[in-house]
């Protein structure tokens, strides 16, 4: 199973004499949002990371983060403490650790995965390479494998092409994870700013809301969020949609969906 981290601000709740609530969120492989964290003021992701993570029980489970979480601590963490596997983006802001991954001999990898898939008005393709580095001197804890994601983009109406590199790090093996797994992985991070973030945005304007005070922002955001796991686990894939079948009977449908009739 999977857990993918990341964070949002909610931007309308910002004032101007404090800054916008930013919440820290863990969603499960099926979409479903099983935590989430308000980061305090003056201080950031990377100190809320194990916090949003200690109560559960993460045995066998591989964690996924966006590049900010790609720390030494939150790999020890994971794999020390809570017997679960990593797989972590690195980007600039670990220059001399993307230095190395970049220098890595990957025009001799043998694991290699191709994927081609087009919709939303484009056409993807994903080349993901992985390398066994345990004996490459990687500076950092309890890596094995490096990844690295060739994406080619093509906007079908306009014929636009985007080429982005991705690198990760993770401790499965080779044995544990093939390239087609391991890319898996990676679009299991990028799957929550699109099943969570944007849908929170376009479905239910959470940028736009003007709730400020207190624990309002945070609250709302877990509503928000309750709301969309309920109509996901109930089959509904277009969650706007969903809200719509719902508004049809809004004192019968609502109650069903949460098994109160």
């Amino acid at each position: 199973s999977t857990l993918a981290v990341d964070g949002k601000s909610a931007r309308g709740s910002r004032t101007a004499t404090s800054p916008a609530a930013h919440l820290l969120a863990a969603m499960t492989g099926a979409g479903q949002t099983v935590t989430q964290l308000r980061v305090p003021d003056k201080t950031n992701e990377i100190t809320c990371f194990a916090a949003l993570l200690e109560p559960f029980d993460l045995a066998g489970v591989t964690v996924t983060a966006d590049a900010l979480h790609t720390q030494r601590a939150h790999a020890r963490f994971l794999v020390e403490e809570k017997q679960a596997h990593f797989l972590l983006v690195v980007k600039a802001n670990q220059p001399g650790l993307l230095r190395q991954l970049r220098a890595l001999p990957w025009k001799h990898a043998t694991a290699r995965r191709y994927d081609r898939e087009t919709g939303h008005g484009r056409k993807e393709t994903r080349a993901t390479r992985a390398l066994t580095v345990t004996e490459l001197g990687l500076d950092f804890p309890h890596v094995v494998q490096a990844v690295k994601i060739l994406r080619h983009r093509t906007d079908i109406r306009t014929c636009k092409v985007t080429r982005q590199t991705v690198y990760a790090l993770t401790d499965l093996t080779a044995r544990q994870a093939s390239p087609q797994r391991l890319g898996q992985l990676a679009r299991s991070q990028w799957v929550i700013e699109n099943r969570l973030h944007f849908v929170r945005d376009t479905t239910f304007a959470e940028d736009a809301s003007k709730i400020r005070t207190g624990h309002g922002p945070q609250n709302m955001a877990t509503l928000r969020s309750f709301a969309i796991n309920v109509l996901r686990t109930a089959g509904h894939a277009n969650i706007a949609a969903g809200i719509r079948e719902t508004s049809y009977e809004p004192f019968r449908r609502p109650l069903d969906l949460l098994g109160l009739t």
